[in-house]
């Protein structure tokens, strides 16, 4: 099923880290595309922004922020959307991204990915900053479902029906990180398979894909390992339900070699390409 934008399946990328900037430049791997961190290109010279202008002339490009903070009660910092939008016109990126999430108040900034409250009020806050981000960069905003490892009590919505009605109110893209589903719901306890048939398929842009960390009473989502088998047959429940999307593999702790990193993109392939079973007669 096709987006309501149109936008295309890129195929399967990887994100653009430092640790492979030599060998992108020096081999020109045969890859099709690269999601880059916004925030770590926003405000820098030398050679981080000469690789990604290189990058950018030879591959099709995203961005993805963790800092926009949609859901703060703090006032849209437009200088930094500013920047934003001037980074996305530089990199003629497809589409930009961001969490659904809080990162501070105050004017302070957590660093982190700060869960939201899913009621009514905190809906209809964060459709309007939807609208008027969307507005300003001149384009659909497409939100992340994050990570989670705690919950507000205060809460009365699934965090999937939250971002669900957000998406069609706000008329915003999805980038649904199907790990981070799997996080979540090991940490809270919900059916992870009913988290993606509640999503919007024409809504949902991008996939992401990644590894994390189980501690046993909960896992975190650290990005520094291969994808389990849970989560690749998640992929496979998106595919069977959503059709060909655009899909990432992250990888940000302990980050091996580029040939490594993309032949763990490339199995999304296989499990696209996987027959489906059918069930047995009676």
């Amino acid at each position: 099923m096709a987006n309501r934008w149109g936008y295309s399946d890129l195929g399967f990328g990887i994100g653009l880290r430092t640790v492979h900037f030599s060998h992108i430049l020096s081999h020109q791997p045969s890859i099709d595309w690269f999601e880059v961190l916004s925030e770590n290109f926003m405000d820098t010279g030398g050679r981080p922004s000469y690789v990604l202008d290189q990058v950018a002339e030879r591959y099709p490009i995203v961005l993805h922020g963790v800092s926009m903070s949609v859901g703060s009660t703090d006032p849209i910092n437009f200088d930094f959307l500013g920047k934003l939008k001037t980074l996305a016109a530089r990199t003629r990126a497809h589409w930009v991204s961001d969490h659904l999430c809080w990162t501070g108040v105050a004017g302070l900034n957590t660093h982190d990915l700060l869960p939201m409250p899913y009621t009514g009020e905190a809906l209809r806050h964060t459709i309007q900053r939807v609208k008027t981000i969307s507005e300003f960069l001149e384009r659909p905003l497409v939100l992340e479902n994050p990570s989670t490892y705690l919950e507000f009590s205060a809460s009365h919505w699934t965090e999937w029906d939250f971002l669900a009605t957000l998406a069609e109110e706000a008329d915003c893209g999805l980038l649904l990180d199907v790990n981070n589903v799997y996080v979540s719901s090991y940490n809270h306890g919900f059916d992870p398979r009913e988290y993606i048939d509640r999503i919007p398929p024409d809504r949902v842009v991008q996939i992401h894909l990644a590894g994390h960390t189980n501690k046993g009473t909960h896992i975190l989502d650290t990005h520094s390992d291969h994808v389990i088998d849970e989560v690749w047959d998640l992929y496979r429940r998106v595919y069977r339900r959503m059709g060909g999307i655009a899909t990432l593999l992250e990888w940000d702790e302990d980050i091996p070699a580029f040939d490594i990193v993309h032949a763990e993109a490339l199995k999304a392939r296989q499990y696209r390409e996987a027959p489906v079973e059918e069930p047995h007669a009676a």
